[in-house]
């Protein structure tokens, strides 16, 4: 029996004509006296971005700015989804020194607004929810009046881990849908779609007064009616704040990108959200979860 379309990995092996970028997707070069501190001080304190790891095209302006996003629990995901830069394998033991680390970082950079993720750790959820409990303490001890943005992974749906960061009491908790239920299983290896909506409702049912926030990309083979379908179902979850950016294929092993997105398309997608019942939605070629997130919070007036 044929596999479904879905189903099958993508492999081409005829040459390949460059594709141009659009001028929308030109992105500045990371250079800078704070850049280059920012990247110094990560590697004497033996700390991992997500920026550097997933091949974000913000790099330059966000370290510039001093807006860094630290990526917890090693650089090994124990996942491999076809979009994804974060390299794979089996990981090391969990550093519980790390949020202390973390939080000396972010405290050294004097953030206001720090955003913490991490790969997934499908070994030991609940070692990975401890971590991020012990980061958002650290950050409340060593940078007072900092706020705390988590961006985690499902726990593969273990609803103690989950509380375990909740009870915690971030400003803000994110977790990403990522792409359309169809494109689950060749986009997010490992991911459900039902989980991933389950989480967020959960989140917001344990603490109705917790900022939710999730993102997608888009450019995978997606068609738009799935796309705001996918909207519908996270507001119906109550999400809050909604991320919109633009896939690109970090190297010819990932999945393929079917198309540039324009960006009146984009803002087609934000008017689209925003009418659902969104109180903020960032959408733009070159989004990402944690772009701008420091204003995202504030526009809300939630966190």
């Amino acid at each position: 029996m044929t596999p479904p379309v879905a189903e099958l990995v993508q492999i081409d092996l005829s040459p390949k004509v460059p594709v141009r970028k659009p001028e929308w997707l030109k992105a500045k070069a990371p250079v800078g006296e704070t850049f280059h501190s920012l990247k110094k001080m990560a590697r004497e304190l033996n700390l991992h971005t997500v920026c550097e790891s997933a091949q974000c095209p913000n790099i330059g302006e966000c370290w510039n700015q001093k807006a860094a996003t630290f990526m917890m629990l090693g650089n090994l995901c124990t996942r491999r989804c076809g979009f994804c830069a974060v390299p794979k394998g089996k990981p090391e033991p969990i550093d519980f020194d790390e949020p202390r680390r973390v939080a000396y970082a972010v405290a050294q950079l004097g953030l206001n607004h720090a955003v913490v993720t991490s790969v997934n750790r499908d070994d030991d959820n609940m070692g990975a929810a401890r971590a991020f409990v012990e980061v958002i303490r650290e950050i409340r001890l060593q940078a007072v009046g900092c706020r705390v943005e988590v961006l985690t992974p499902d726990f593969q749906g273990n609803e103690e881990a989950l509380r375990l960061v909740v009870d915690a009491a971030p400003e803000i908790l994110n977790h990403n849908i990522e792409t359309v239920p169809r494109l689950y299983k060749i986009a997010k290896s490992g991911g459900r779609y039902p989980r991933s909506l389950e989480f967020l409702a959960r989140a917001k049912a344990m603490n109705p007064a917790q900022v939710t926030k999730t993102g997608i990309i888009v450019g995978m083979g997606e068609e738009m009616h799935e796309l705001l379908a996918v909207f519908r179902d996270l507001a119906d979850r109550k999400v809050d704040i909604l991320t919109i950016g633009q896939y690109l294929r970090p190297s010819k092993d990932h999945l393929v990108m079917s198309r540039f997105y324009t960006p009146e398309e984009f803002a087609f997608l934000k008017h689209e959200a925003m009418a659902m019942g969104f109180k903020h939605v960032e959408s733009g070629p070159l989004v990402r979860s944690s772009y701008h997130a420091q204003e995202q919070a504030e526009s809300t007036g939630l966190a």
